[in-house]
């Protein structure tokens, strides 16, 4: 592609040599530059870009684009000058795409919890209506039935816009996306354009990034205020951060509730494990999902699709085909009668709320048994939170280690130890081998009893110093049965 088509819509300072060079693709990480490329000088948080220009030149890198002119300039490069190499690298990823998420319907959905549960069941109600769609979330990468790793909950803008054009060139009219918080920071979202935009909710989480919550609230509501005047918001005004969410912005606002008003408005008529009987806008409907957060989800998915012009009945059919998101309160059942319940809660709210929701279903007859864990090199401040929900809210909890990373998980544990209160002492006890916690569940566990795993959900590994070691939850829970029946 020429450089001067590259550069649309992007404000350039100064430009040193021809605009009119031929470029083969973009990179931003110098390791990968070929001949012909152009190479992104963006500052991280780890190296700047800015000193790897000559290493990129030398393995021939075409065009550079920058923030500051390096002092020796090969003439047979062009480099162009911005005021920010990072929002420049949205833009030039879509015009290098040409510009596919103006030809698809993008929807994109942030919050603290929630975020992938909605951009799945999104996916998989459309799918649902006779639609092939785009998925990027956390889980996986979709373009109709392809499946593509997901590496990271928002990936590189490089990578969004080559998936996007890919579903455009597939035929695909929508695509949902997972926005984190990390994402927007990045300005991995930079130059997208979104039809739709969901907000699920703000709770404690991603402060070892962001520092503060006020910090992380102006991060996601970044999301917001760069929306255009065609786009519709639509949040969740049950938390109190869901109004602050559309100060800003230009897009279209809409609401979602359970306890105030709201265009979308929903309530729960029966919950149990094996689904809920749910109303939504005055329309009944049944669903195999359980949980109150899932009532939530469930009301966005309505919103947008609404939204994006469908039938209201028509969505309330697709919705009650749906399945359970893969490590979202995935129930199953032992033949010895013992409830397994396995989820992605790694925040206090989202514990809390997994909790909750399987407190307000069983009868008490029932105890509950938690199996948690936090993660290492994250937040701190949430360790001592999630230790008292546990034990305040189950019958046993057992503290475990999640993925310790660098930090040791006896560390971890006394940190999540420090938040219980002593009158749950003698509730909960602690072993860091996340196998034998376990072990333990089910050994004390008898039939009727509910045992939650909570933490790690779909994930199927566990991080300890650098390394990822198989470790699937599930995998675990049914090979320890079948080994501790016999």
């Amino acid at each position: 592609m020429i450089i001067t088509e590259l550069l649309k819509r992007i404000p350039v300072l100064e430009i040193h040599g021809e605009d009119t060079r031929e470029v083969s693709e973009l990179v931003f990480d110098s390791r990968k530059v070929t001949e012909g490329s152009l190479y992104v000088a963006v500052r991280g948080t780890v190296a700047d870009g800015h000193s790897y220009i000559a290493s990129s030149v030398e393995k021939g890198a075409k065009a550079i684009v920058c923030e500051e002119f390096p002092a020796i300039m090969d003439e047979s490069v062009t480099y162009i000058k911005v005021k920010d190499s990072s929002k420049a690298l949205g833009h030039l990823a879509s015009n290098f795409y040409g510009n596919p998420s103006q030809k698809l319907k993008l929807i994109g959905v942030t919050g603290t919890n929630g975020k992938t549960s909605v951009s799945t069941l999104l996916f998989d109600v459309f799918k649902n209506l006779g639609y092939d769609s785009a998925l990027l979330s956390t889980v996986e990468i979709r373009i109709g039935d392809k499946v593509i790793p997901a590496t990271h909950t928002t990936p590189d803008v490089i990578t969004i816009n080559k998936i996007l054009a890919q579903a455009v060139e597939e035929g695909c009219e929508f695509a949902f996306m997972e926005v984190s918080s990390h994402g927007i920071a990045q300005n991995r979202i930079e130059g997208l354009h979104f039809k739709v935009a969901g907000f699920t909710n703000l709770t404690h989480d991603h402060l070892d990034y962001h520092k503060t919550f006020d910090e992380y609230l102006k991060t996601k509501k970044r999301f917001f205020d760069g929306l255009e005047d065609t786009a519709v918001v639509i949040t969740n005004v049950d938390d109190k951060n869901g109004m602050v969410m559309l100060q800003n912005t230009k897009a279209n606002k809409k609401s979602y509730a359970l306890k105030t008003l709201a265009d979308y408005h929903g309530k729960s008529l029966e919950i149990d494990f094996n689904g809920m009987l749910l109303n939504f806008n005055g329309k009944e409907f049944w669903t195999t999902l359980t949980g109150r957060f899932n009532i939530y989800n469930l009301l966005l998915v309505f919103g947008i699709a609404s939204e994006l012009g469908f039938e209201q009945n028509e969505i309330l059919q697709a919705i009650s085909k749906l399945k359970r998101v893969s490590g979202r309160f995935e129930t199953f059942k032992s033949d010895g009668g013992i409830f397994f319940i396995v989820d992605y809660a790694h925040t206090p709210d989202a514990l809390e709320n997994i909790l909750d929701s399987i407190n307000d279903i069983r009868t008490k007859n029932e105890r509950l048994i938690t199996v948690f864990g936090c993660g290492g090199d994250r937040d701190h401040s949430k360790r001592p939170e999630m230790g008292n929900i546990a034990t305040r809210k189950s019958t046993l909890a057992i503290i475990t280690s999640d993925n310790p990373r660098t930090e040791d998980p006896a560390q971890i544990i006394k940190e999540i130890e420090a938040g219980v209160e002593p009158q749950n002492f003698s509730k909960y006890t602690s072993i860091p081998d996340r196998k034998e916690a376990i072990k333990m569940a089910i050994r004390f566990a008898e039939p009727r009893d509910i045992v939650l795993v909570a933490g790690k959900g779909h994930e199927n590994y566990q991080d300890i110093n650098g390394v990822k070691h198989h470790f699937d939850d599930k995998e675990t829970i049914n090979e320890l049965w079948k080994l501790m029946s016999k």
